[in-house]
C-alpha cells in the first residue's frame, strides 16, 4: 500500500512552521528555539494545533541537533501546564525519580534502593516510559514480581504514596498525549526528544529530583534544565542500563545542584577490580530473593545500597559520601525481610 502526498498551495503560512524552520533551515541559518519559543512550539503540539508531518519534522530535527537545555526547559513547562487530572491537593513527594531506560544487562536492583529509601520514610514518586525498546525489562515489570502496585492514575499515586511513601506512574497514567509521542519512535526510526525532557518532568515538584543517562553528554544538559527550571537539589549520574543504580564495580560522578549551586561529587567503586558479566537473562525472583535474605550477591546487594547512598546524601541525611554510604548499610541491615515476597 503506497501513500500519495497532495501538494498543499497559497493560503497563509502554518503558525508552526516558524519553529521547524528556525531548527531545519541549514548548516549555517539553523539554530536553537530559545525556551520561550520550545514552549511555545510544545504548547501547541500538546494541543493539537500541529499537522502530523510538522511533528515528526520538529522531533527529528531536534534529535539530530541534540536538544539544548532551554529546549527541554521550555518543553517541560509546556507539558507542566497542560498536564490535566492531577490529584487535588497534590501530594507531597520528596524525591522525584525518572525510570526511562528498562534494564537488559543486570536485573532492576533500583526498585529495591528505592523500596528501601521509602521504608526508612522518604517519599519517591517514580515515572517512566516503557516498551520503547525491545528486549528490555521496566519498572512495572519488576514491581509485578515484588508484589508492589502500579498506580493506574494519578488520584491512584497519592493513594500510594500515602501507603508505603512509594508510588510509580508509567507514561500514559500521566498523560496519553504525551505517550503517543513516545510511540513515534517505531514510525520515526529514533528516539523522540521527549525521553530526554520527560525524565525531567517532576509533575509533582519534589525539592530533590534523580536522574540517569546512558551518555555522558546528557548529564550538564540535565543538570542546566534543572537549574533553568529552579529545581533546589539535583543529582544525576550515567547509572547500569540508563537507570539510576549506581554500578558497584565502577566509580561514579554525580552530576548535581545544590541550591542552585553546581555541584559535582565523586563515588568510590564498591567493587574495585571486579567485572560484572551481563545476565544471560534476567530473573526477576531475585529481587524478592535478595530483600528477604534468601540469596545473596555483593553485586546486587551494593547496586542496592549503592544508589540510596547517593539519595541519601542528595536529600541532606549525611554530610559525605562515607556517611551516606554507612547509613544505606545500616538501613540495608534493618530492612523488614518479611515485604516484597519474603
Amino acid at each position: 500500500m503506497t501513500t500519495s502526498l497532495v501538494p498543499v498551495s497559497g493560503g497563509p503560512e502554518h503558525p508552526f512552521s516558524v519553529f521547524v524552520r528556525a531548527l531545519g533551515k541549514g548548516p549555517n541559518l539553523s539554530r536553537p528555539l530559545t525556551e520561550a519559543e520550545a514552549e511555545q512550539a510544545f504548547a501547541m503540539i500538546l494541543d493539537g494545533q500541529v499537522d502530523p508531518v510538522q511533528l515528526g519534522a520538529f522531533l527529528c530535527l531536534l534529535r539530530v541537533k541534540t536538544e539544548t537545555p532551554e529546549e527541554l526547559a521550555g518543553m517541560i513547562r509546556a507539558i507542566r501546564s497542560r498536564l490535566v487530572n492531577l490529584p487535588s491537593p497534590v501530594p507531597r513527594v520528596e524525591l522525584d525519580w525518572a525510570s526511562w531506560a528498562g534494564k537488559a544487562r543486570q536485573e532492576p536492583w533500583y526498585v529495591l534502593a528505592a523500596l528501601l529509601l521509602a521504608a526508612n520514610g522518604i517519599r519517591i514518586f517514580m515515572h517512566g516510559a516503557e516498551g520503547h525498546t525491545a528486549g528490555r525489562t521496566y519498572t512495572s515489570q519488576a514491581l509485578e514480581a515484588l508484589g508492589v502496585p502500579v498506580s493506574r492514575t494519578l488520584g491512584h499515586v497519592a493513594v500510594d504514596l500515602e501507603a508505603r511513601n512509594f508510588a510509580y506512574a508509567p507514561l500514559p497514567v500521566i498523560d496519553s498525549r504525551l505517550d503517543a509521542i513516545m510511540a513515534l519512535r517505531h514510525l520515526l526510526g529514533v528516539r523522540s526528544p521527549l525521553h530526554t525532557a520527560g525524565r525531567a518532568l517532576n509533575i509533582f515538584s519534589a525539592p530533590h529530583q534523580l536522574l540517569s543517562v546512558s551518555h555522558p553528554p546528557y548529564l550538564p544538559l540535565h543538570r542546566e534544565t534543572g537549574r533553568l527550571l529552579g529545581q533546589p537539589a539535583l543529582a544525576v549520574f550515567k547509572g547500569e542500563g540508563g537507570e539510576a543504580e549506581r554500578r558497584p564495580t565502577k566509580p561514579c560522578v554525580v552530576h548535581g545542584l545544590e541550591g542552585g549551586d553546581l555541584t559535582e561529587t565523586e563515588w568510590p567503586a564498591l567493587l574495585p577490580g571486579v567485572v560484572q558479566a551481563k545476565a544471560d537473562s534476567l530473573d526477576l525472583s531475585r529481587l524478592s530473593a535478595l530483600w528477604s535474605g534468601m540469596w545473596d550477591d555483593d553485586y546486587a546487594r551494593l547496586s542496592v545500597t549503592g544508589t540510596v547512598a547517593i539519595v541519601i546524601k542528595l536529600t541532606g541525611r549525611a554530610e559525605t559520601v562515607v556517611a551516606a554510604q554507612e547509613m544505606a548499610d545500616l538501613w540495608w541491615l534493618n530492612r523488614d525481610k518479611s515485604l516484597y515476597g519474603g
